[in-house]
């Protein structure tokens, strides 16, 4: 999906330098991702704009920036901050670095965790069902 390439000790997205891509607009920025993600960044461009403007309020308080929206397209202005996103039970930091341009808020915070059982309960096997023979 997104690219970035050390081009000796300056980072760059699809070939432009990321502190170049820092001062485009959103719409801009769109035309250096590909067509889907492209699409979704202009149909969703005022969502980006509200969540974008929210945001710098949040970060000039103090506060770290939180979304329910896991569609939001990363943005190059959105580079370096810390963003809470909700992951259906709580809120998971998100630091967003270079790496992550053009990809989904969603994507880094994971919905499910993997299983730590344990031991079986009771009632979980015929064994330990409690039953006198």
């Amino acid at each position: 999906m997104a690219i970035t390439i050390n081009v000796g000790k300056v980072k760059a997205f699809r070939g432009k330098q990321i502190e170049d891509m820092k001062n485009l607009d959103v719409r801009e920025f769109a035309k250096y991702l590909n067509s889907r993600e492209r699409r979704t960044v202009l149909r969703s461009f005022s969502l980006i704009e509200k969540f974008i403007e929210k945001s710098r309020k949040d970060v000039a308080k103090g506060k770290m920036p939180k979304t329910q929206t896991r569609e939001i397209p990363i943005v190059p202005v959105m580079l370096g901050w810390t963003i809470g996103v909700h992951n259906g039970k709580e809120y998971t930091q998100v630091k967003v670095v270079e790496e992550m341009l053009g990809h989904r808020l969603g994507e880094f915070a994971q919905t499910r965790r993997t299983v730590k059982h344990g031991a079986a309960g009771i009632g979980s096997t015929k064994s330990s069902t409690g039953a006198v023979k």
